[in-house]
């Protein structure tokens, strides 16, 4: 395994670095000078252009500019924002990148869930009118027009029964005489949702390792324990008000997501099932007398679970990319936003750090994605 890894790794920074030059390349082959953009914003004063030609090494060849790019990068600086001058690239994407990993993240883990559980119960109880509806209900959510569905999400909840927010991350109005800033009360958002979910996994890990009777109690404990900590700390944090402000401009964008990708979901897991129904060891299981619980959840939706876990890590790498028009849409400022923005206003240095996040996350999936099959999997085995 560890030798399969260090030969993942090496792969992947080869990778990167050929993305990196395609990037670089294709945007150094442009005609101009790309320190004469900063003249565009009348506040930055005129030192600051050569400031930037030198420490690009403009005057130098392409191939030193991007051995010197590639420097800068591995040590973090990715350049300053010409929109947002004089920031630090690496802070633009430090503010927006949890963002979208939350978006994407929750809404993934729902859709993958219910999608896969939904999914295998309509594999094996095959026919009638539910499978049926089931099935007509995900197509049309697998296939269904990303930007209208979007739009009539926000004209039903937010414009004709005025539930959520039809967009942006917060109301500023709420936000006036806050104590702390919106970027501090996400990331305890984040951190205490970690928490509570670790609890729940671990809760759920160990009731599987005691009696039938005590397992439905426990289950139950490791639910409301968390929900009732969390619900505790922010009461008496002070924040919940601002805290329930972002979550409720982040449930709209999130069910949007959710509901799109639990339609392919739920037709890859069931189609799955069906194929794995016909492997002899199902047979063989069945003539054993196991209950059909046991072979269905340990027997075939085991093995029909790789195609899912696939579909949910690269989607998890390219939601990064793919968010722009969900992003665009709620106006929710993540890094797809980001990298929009930055491609309108030619905010070079922006784009490449984002499009760079987007190259990475990619990588990341497919390692993740084969880490996973040797835990799921037991005939996979790397040497």
């Amino acid at each position: 395994m560890w030798r399969f890894l260090g030969r993942r790794f090496v792969q992947m920074l080869i990778t990167l670095l050929l993305f990196q030059a395609v990037t670089y390349f294709l945007i150094d082959a442009q005609p101009g000078d790309i320190a004469d953009l900063l003249t565009l914003d009348p506040n930055i004063p005129p030192a600051e252009r050569e400031r930037l030609r030198a420490q690009l090494g403009l005057d130098r060849p392409p191939v030193e500019r991007f051995i010197t790019y590639i420097g800068n990068f591995y040590r973090g600086n990715l350049g300053v924002s010409f929109q947002e001058y004089p920031r630090p690239v690496i802070d633009i994407i430090k503010e927006r990148l949890p963002r979208t990993v939350v978006l994407f993240l929750t809404a993934s883990i729902l859709s993958f869930w219910t999608g896969f559980v939904t999914g295998k119960i309509l594999a094996w109880r095959r026919g009638g009118w539910i499978e049926y509806t089931s099935t007509i209900t995900g197509v049309t959510l697998y296939t269904v027009f990303t930007p209208w569905f979007a739009l009539m999400m926000i004209w039903l909840f937010a414009v004709a029964l005025n539930w959520l927010p039809a967009g942006k991350f917060l109301d500023p109005l709420k936000w006036l005489d806050a104590p702390i800033s919106a970027n501090a009360v996400f990331a305890r958002m984040i951190w205490s949702s970690f928490f509570a979910l670790v609890i729940v996994f671990v809760g759920f890990w160990f009731s599987n390792r005691v009696p039938r009777r005590q397992r439905l109690v426990l289950r139950a404990a490791s639910l409301l324990v968390p929900l009732v900590g969390m619900l505790l700390y922010w009461r008496l944090s002070g924040l919940g008000f601002y805290a329930w402000d972002i979550a409720r401009h982040l449930i709209l964008p999130v069910a949007t997501v959710t509901l799109i990708a639990y339609g392919g979901t739920m037709l890859l897991t069931r189609t799955s099932m069906l194929e794995t129904l016909r492997e002899d060891y199902v047979l063989t299981a069945r003539a054993k007398g196991l209950p059909d619980k046991v072979v269905r959840d340990k027997h075939v939706a085991r093995n029909a679970l790789l195609p899912v876990w696939t579909g949910l890590v690269f989607s998890l790498g390219n939601s990064v990319s793919g968010g722009i028009i969900t992003e665009t849409i709620f106006s929710w400022p993540g890094i797809g936003l980001t990298l929009l923005n930055s491609a309108l206003v030619a905010d070079i240095p922006v784009a490449m750090g984002t499009l760079t996040v987007v190259g990475v996350m990619t990588l990341i999936s497919h390692l993740i994605a084969d880490i996973g099959y040797a835990f799921l999997d037991p005939r996979i085995r790397y040497h």
